[in-house]
């Protein structure tokens, strides 16, 4: 079994901990479990045991943390090909908490009709503001603010 990376922490929470929902809770593991991927290529298994034995996932969504890690991983390429064409730059050198923050705003876009979609950019910009470099969230924001019309058309343009 390959050896799991520790997962970043957050380099200051925008949110007390107390305040946070279940989901929240598990993006931010899906965020330090994919970073997990996205930096060792460490297998999906592994990461998800390792990541439940952290402090706090009790208090997390889990059916929520599991469809993000499992969901992004197993569509990866699909998620990477919808993401790219509004780079500004090559996908590999997007830092990997910004590339993860823009698998799980994909992901949720696509899969979780439930989470309006500003709701999901909002989320992602958290993670990026908590976890990322300087000005990542900005960054975030622009990629997943192009995504939204294409995976959410319907929604969007109601919400617009």
């Amino acid at each position: 079994m390959p050896s799991v990376q520790t997962s970043p922490r957050p380099a200051s929470a925008s949110r007390k901990a107390s305040d946070k929902s279940a989901r929240t809770r598990a993006r931010e593991f899906a965020l330090q479990a994919l970073y997990q991927h996205l930096v060792g290529r460490n297998e999906a298994q592994s990461i998800d045991l390792f990541t439940r034995d952290l402090i706090g996932f009790h208090k997390a969504d889990t059916s929520h943390f599991d469809a993000l890690l499992h969901g992004c991983i197993a569509q990866e390429a699909d998620l990477n090909a919808r993401i790219t064409p509004h780079l500004d730059r090559k996908l590999t050198e997007v830092s990997p908490i910004e590339h993860g923050v823009l698998w799980i705003g994909a992901y949720e876009l696509m899969h979780c009709p439930d989470v309006p979609w500003r709701v999901v950019i909002n989320e992602s910009i958290e993670l990026a503001k908590s976890f990322g470099g300087t000005d990542g969230h900005k960054w975030v924001n622009g990629v997943l603010n192009q995504l939204a019309p294409q995976l959410r058309p319907d929604e969007v343009r109601r919400r617009s």
